[in-house]
Formats: C-alpha cells, structure tokens, sequence
C-alpha cells in the first residue's frame, strides 16, 4: 500500500463512534417516533393529551435535548473529558426511555428529564471526539467525509428503530416500544466501554486562557439567570399576556431561559481576541440563520406526524398484510357497531375500544357524506352518550368506513419516521459524488454555500406539503402517502447539505479551546429552532386553513437562505 493510499484512510476510531451513534440514535428516534403519538393517545393506555398541549410538550423537550449540550459540551472540556460524560449521558438516557415503558405521567416527565439530561452530556462530545481524530494531518482533509459517515449512522439507527416500534406496539403495547429504546441505548453504551482505551490520546483536556470566563461565572452568570427567568416566565408573567401574545406558558418559560445562554455567546464575540473574533462571529451568523431550518425539520415529529396519522391513507393491500400482519407490522381498526347521530343520521362507527369516550365528527357535513370534527352526541341504545371514533375514520366518506365483520388494516403511523432517515442513507452517496464532481471542476460550493442551498432546498419542500393540504381539500380527504414521500425526500436534500455540514463548520472555525462550547452554540441554535417546532405546530390546531403553517415554514427558510448567502463571503 503506497503513502497516498494510506492517507485516504479513515481513523479506526470512526467506526467505534460510528456503531455507538448508531445505536444511541436507535433509541432516541424510536423514542422520538412515537413520543406525540403516545401523548395524544386517547384509546390505547396513552396519556391522552390535547393536540395543543402535546405539541407543546413536543417542541420543549426536543428543544431541551438541543440546548443542554451547551452545559455538557462545557463540562467535557473544563472538567470531565469527552469519555465520561459520553459514558455518563448514555445511561442516563438508557434510564429515561426505560421510565417511559412504566405508565404515568408522572414516570413520563421524569422520563423526559433523565433524556434531556442525558442528551446533554451525550451529544456534543461524542461528535467532539469524532473530530478530534480528524485533527491529526493525515486525516485533516476527510474530515467532511468522516463526518458525512458518521451521519449515515445515525440515520441507519433512525430507520431501523420504527420497524421495531411498530411490532412491539402492536404487540405489546407503548411500555415495550419504549424498553426496546433503552436496550438499544445500552448496547451502544457497551460497544464505546469496549474501545474506550483507544480515545486516551483524544480525549484531552485543553487549557483555558485568560480570556476564558471561569466555570463559577459561567454557572452564577449564565445558568442561574437562566434558570430565574424560566420560573419568571412560567409564575409570574400572567396568563392574559400570555394569552394577548398566543404563546403557551412553557413557551414562554424556555424563550426567556434561552436569553443569558445567547448573551453568554454575544459577550463570547466581544471579548475574544483579535485572532479568535472572526471565526466565533462567522459561526454565530451560520448559527442564528439555521434556526429557521431546525424548525421545519423537527416538525416531522408533530406536523407531519399529525398528517400522517390523520390525512393520510395508510390502509395496507391484502398481499401485504398476509406478509406484514405475522410479524406485527399492522394495525387494525375493529368496529363493533354503528350507531346513529342525533342531527343527521350519519353512520358513525364506534370502535371497540372507545365505546364510551370524548368525541365523534361532528353533524356538520364538511364535504357530501364526510362528517366534520365538530363534536355532538351519539345515540347507544336509546341513551344519549357521548362516543368517540378511531382517528383514522376522520375525513373520508363513511361509505369507506369499515363493517363489523371487515376491519381496515393500516400501516403504523410511526413507519413515516423512517423515510427521512431511509433517503439519508440512499442519497448520502449521491451528495457526496456530485460535490466530488463539482470538486473536480472546481466548481464546489463552500461550506456556508452550501448550508445556504440546504436552506432554499428545505424550503422547496415545504411546497410539496401546501400542494398535498391543496389536494385533499384543506384535509377534508385523505390523500395518497406519496406527498409525504415527496415532502421528506426533497427535505432529506436540504438535511444533507446543511447538518453534517454544520457539524464539520463548527470544527473547521472554533479556535481548538473552544470546540466543544462553539458545539454547543450548534445545539443551542438546533433547540430554539426545535420549540418553534413545537409553538408552530400548536398554532396549527388553531388555523383553520392547514397550508398557513407550510408557508409560514416557505417564507422563513427563503429569507433565511438568502441572508446566509448575503454572508458566505465573510464565512469563507
């Protein structure tokens, strides 16, 4: 093997992150693709929540899981090092999707907490450690590559993780699905325990310098605001303002938390030296920009996941489900009898496991024979109750509804989950040959340049799900999967040129005391994107007209993704 060969090699190391990433992922996805739907579960031991509220819950815990990486990042490198806190995240959030497998609401927060405590010392130095093997200089030219490698990881724990949630659901119930999360965690905590010695030369601390703000200050100046101005938010401002301003109180509670971690990095700028200024503002503008995009991404978690279970046909052909149905990969609608309504006589089916329980579309014909969500009561055997149809039986004619002796098979909700990360897989190779194309004709975007793109592309996504709300009547019928399939795989595009690239700007810019902080920053622009997930997807309960959410989504990656290219020349 001659010199240049062995120089396009990879690090061994990467594949020990890469299978640990994997697995971690596994967990957190499986989790994550099921987390609203057991929230708003309201006939099969769910919690039972208000779209509203358990889109409220979604965007503040996938919002936190993103901002705690700033403490971790800080503790791996003042005090602990990468390894132990990878170590010590890992079982934390091993913990937390264990709690969630014993029913509660009470075992649910706590849950969530271990996760977002957990993710936070996780995270960041698992992708820090990843780059400092890159540093040496025969790597130092692959590190997109490596990057882009150990984000096929990821992706291929997310698309594998849906296919065993759905079985054990169907199965066994949520508490299974969940546990099924934790021992994938566990696994991935097993494989990093076994390699560990091979990070020793990796996993250094570095020295602080006279202009870093000591870990006292930073947790009396930074943390302790933050903490105050949460329980301001959430106790003290009162509830007619919050009202006046549509935002929820936990809303409300995480965006004034989120102001003295942001002050923390304006003053991070200010007082840096000359050397260190212009890398830590190029960062600072990228970050402040992909909020927008971290905010329609994680909506595939609420939106589209509300979409999918209820605007979608997900019924599954007689062929496949003699395949799927064995193994668990079907659900079935079971209806024990038809009732009629007190207004207008339209059938309605009661499933058998909501006989009694809060609501039924409604007497107010939206469209012909298709009920609308309004809710009214029912007439069971000469006594007025009030009764409640499976989801999946809004919005389409109840010609189409299922008899007692013929239930509707459907293929589980969470299954979408796995397209984005399925496309990150398959398009993975095909992004990285076409820049390595445009490379060869020097025609390559820079690394903001193409976080730029990633952005206008995202956007363009958001097209194809205006055309599907278009198409189905503003949801008054269900429409084909084949526009959810559109929306992820334009979207999966945008990812690509956007996240690994974000992840290898961070490492190419942060001066080398500052990495783990500067991924941090990363992670905290990701979560304030992340709850404005979560705020946009409880406005959308409110809209009537469901495309306003996706041009909402349009407006904001266009302007976002020519303010980033108004800025590429002073990123480069």
């Amino acid at each position: 093997m001659d010199q240049s060969q062995k120089k396009s090699k990879h690090p061994g190391g990467l594949y020990i992150l890469f299978f640990t990433e994997m697995w971690e992922r596994f967990g957190f996805y499986l989790m994550l693709g099921i987390l609203f739907l057991y929230m708003t579960d309201k006939v099969k031991n769910g919690l039972g929540f208000d779209d509203a509220f358990a889109n409220e819950i979604y965007g503040t815990y996938i919002a936190l899981v993103y901002l705690t990486p700033f403490i971790g990042g800080l503790l791996a490198d003042r005090i602990f090092g990468y390894r132990k806190m990878i170590l010590a995240g890992g079982t934390l959030m091993g913990l937390g999707y264990l709690c969630l497998a014993i029913p509660g609401e009470m075992t649910f927060y706590i849950a969530l907490g271990l996760i977002i405590i957990g993710n936070g010392l996780f995270k960041p130095n698992i992708s820090t450690l990843l780059g400092n093997l890159y540093n040496k200089p025969e790597y130092s030219n692959l590190k997109n590559q490596g990057f882009n490698i150990f984000y096929m990881g990821i992706n291929i724990g997310a698309f594998v993780c849906n296919f065993i949630a759905a079985p054990l659901r169907n199965f066994w119930g949520w508490p299974a699905a969940f546990a099924a999360a934790g021992i994938g965690m566990f696994i991935g905590l097993i494989i990093f325990i076994v390699n560990m010695k091979k990070f020793d030369e990796f996993d250094v601390l570095k020295p602080t310098s006279k202009e870093d703000m000591p870990l006292g200050s930073i947790l009396a100046q930074i943390f302790a605001p933050a903490i105050l101005f949460a329980l301001i938010g959430y106790f003290v401002i009162p509830d007619s303002f919050a009202k006046f301003i549509h935002l929820n109180k936990i809303t409300i509670s995480f965006l004034l938390a989120t102001i003295p971690i942001i002050f923390f990095y304006v003053r991070l700028y200010f007082t840096a030296s000359e050397e260190d200024k212009k890398p830590v503002g190029a960062l600072l503008s990228v970050m402040g920009v992909v909020v927008v995009f971290w905010m329609i991404f994680h909506q595939n978690g609420n939106v589209l996941t509300g979409w999918a279970e209820n605007y979608t046909k997900r019924e599954v052909p007689e062929w496949a489900s003699k395949v799927l149905e064995p193994i668990g990969m079907v659900q079935e609608i079971h209806v024990d009898t038809t009732y009629n309504t007190v207004n207008d006589k339209a059938g309605i089916a009661i499933t058998s496991a909501t006989a009694v329980g809060d609501y039924v579309p409604g007497p107010k014909k939206a469209k012909d024979d298709m009920p609308s969500f309004t809710p009214f009561t029912i007439l069971e055997n000469d006594t007025l109750k009030k009764g409640t149809v499976d989801p999946y039986l809004f919005n389409q004619p109840t010609a189409n509804w299922p008899s007692k002796a013929q239930p509707v098979k459907l293929a589980n909700t969470e299954l979408f989950q796995s397209i984005n990360p399925g496309f990150v897989v398959l398009f993975t190779p095909l992004v990285l040959a076409f820049f390595a194309f445009l490379s060869s004709r020097k025609k390559e975007p820079s690394t903001p340049g193409k976080i730029a793109l990633g952005l206008m592309i995202t956007g363009l996504s958001t097209l194809v799900m205006i055309a599907a709300v278009t198409s189905s009547g503003n949801g008054v019928e269900k429409v084909t999967w084949l526009w959810l399939l559109g929306a992820y795989a334009v979207i999966t595009i945008g990812e690509l040129f956007l996240s690994p690239m974000g992840l290898s700007l961070v490492h190419k810019l942060s001066p080398p005391r500052l990495t783990a902080i500067m991924m941090g920053g990363w992670f905290l622009s990701t979560a304030v994107g992340n709850k404005l997930s979560g705020v946009l997807g409880a406005l959308n309960t409110a809209f009537e007209d469901k495309r306003i959410i996706f041009t909402i989504n349009f407006a904001g990656a266009m302007i976002s993704a020519i303010l980033l290219f108004m800025l590429v020349k002073y990123v480069r």
